[in-house]
Order: C-alpha cells, then sequence, then structure tokens
C-alpha cells in the first residue's frame, strides 16, 4: 500500500495540481491533512442537508454549490499537504481518506434522493454502484499496486462541477426533461446515465484486470 502508484488522467488533472500545490505552500502551518478530510466531510454532510432542505426553500440550492466547493477544498488538498510538507502517513491517509469518502458520498446522494429533484431509489442505485467501483479500486490499488483516482477523464473534481452546473439549471426552474414520449425527473436522468456508465466502467475494469493478473500469475 505504501508504494501503489497515484494514476490521475481527468480532464482537469494537471491545472488542479498546479493549483492545489500553490495553496498548500501558502495554508498555515497549524492547518494540517486532518483538518481538511474534516472539513471534508461536514462540506459533504452539510451538500447532502443543503439538497434535503430545498423541498423547503429552493435557496438551499446555493448551500450546495457552497459546500460542494468546500469538500473540492478539502477533500483534494488534504493529500497534497502531507506531500508538500513531507509528513505523509501512507497507510492511515489512504485509510481515513477513504472511509470518509465512503460517508460523504452517501450523505449527499442520501440527500439528493430526499430533495424531490432525484428519485431516492436513483439515488441508492448511485451510491450501490459506486461502493462497487470503489471496491474494485481499493482491490487494484492492494493487488496491482496503481491507485485509480479518475476513469475515462473524470474524476470527483469534474463531478462536483457537474453537480453544481445541475444546481445552476435548477434555479432557472427547469427540474424535468424530456426523453422520447416521457417525462423524468432532470436528476433522475443524469442519474441513470451515471449508473450506466458506472457500471461500464466496473466491468471494463474488471475484465482488464482480471486478464492482468491471470498472466502474471499463470500457472502453466
Amino acid at each position: 500500500m505504501e508504494k501503489h502508484i497515484r494514476e490521475h488522467r481527468s480532464l482537469l488533472a494537471v491545472p488542479e495540481k498546479r493549483l492545489l500545490i500553490a495553496i498548500a505552500h501558502r495554508l498555515p502551518r497549524w492547518v494540517n491533512s486532518d483538518h481538511l478530510t474534516l472539513l471534508a466531510l461536514a462540506a459533504m454532510a452539510l451538500a447532502g442537508a443543503g439538497y434535503a432542505l430545498t423541498g423547503w426553500d429552493v435557496r438551499a440550492r446555493w448551500l450546495v454549490v457552497a459546500a460542494l466547493a468546500v469538500n473540492w477544498f478539502g477533500d483534494s488538498l488534504d493529500g497534497t499537504v502531507a506531500r508538500v510538507r513531507q509528513t505523509e502517513r501512507p497507510r492511515y491517509g489512504f485509510y481515513v481518506d477513504h472511509v470518509v469518502d465512503m460517508f460523504g458520498t452517501f450523505f449527499l446522494l442520501f440527500g439528493l434522493g430526499l430533495s424531490g429533484y432525484m428519485s431516492l431509489s436513483v439515488a441508492m442505485a448511485l451510491i450501490v454502484v459506486y461502493y462497487a467501483l470503489s471496491i474494485e479500486v481499493y482491490l487494484t490499488t492492494y493487488t496491482i499496486g496503481t491507485f485509480h483516482l479518475s476513469f475515462w477523464k473524470f474524476s470527483p473534481t469534474e463531478l462536483r462541477i457537474l453537480l453544481c452546473i445541475g444546481n445552476l439549471v435548477l434555479l432557472t426552474g427547469q427540474t424535468h426533461g424530456r426523453v422520447g414520449d416521457r417525462v423524468f425527473l432532470l436528476f433522475d436522468v443524469g442519474g441513470a446515465i451515471g449508473v450506466v456508465g458506472m457500471v461500464v466502467m466496473l466491468l471494463w475494469a474488471a475484465y482488464r484486470h482480471t486478464v492482468h493478473l491471470y498472466n502474471e500469475e499463470r500457472l502453466d
């Protein structure tokens, strides 16, 4: 686990890395990686609460946008700070960061399922498929030594941006989309596309990594 390779090939990976390193060098010394990880978790819980609150006040959608920005700050910066300051704790950091991601994703999607902008069933499907894909990533990290931070040019950063764009669309009053002759919740359409996309990613990654490991440990 301490020697795994981090593979990050998302659309914004290069400029994001430069920005994060610049921020890490300017952070006060009393702010450490644990503080940033807790900030990321609290922000994701706040984003989920913001979605749930939109049933009472649509202005809560702005709370979601702000919370996602804070989540990006904490979640993306905690590891960068440790690397810049050479205070890395590989096993601790890997474990805590991804346990926090697990809870944060649940808070966000469950809140979205309670918002009325996405069906709870679609939100739960997203959670299950996200967890399944995460398990594949962690198994790949352990068995092959490569930790994939992105799939098909998409990482959590790009997904946060898509969510924020979706929120801005909701502010225009557009809450439904049409597929053929049927009308669906706009976020249900996006969620269904996300589920299908992650299932395809999962199946392709499972096939590719199974073949890789089989060829490395052939019995003949």
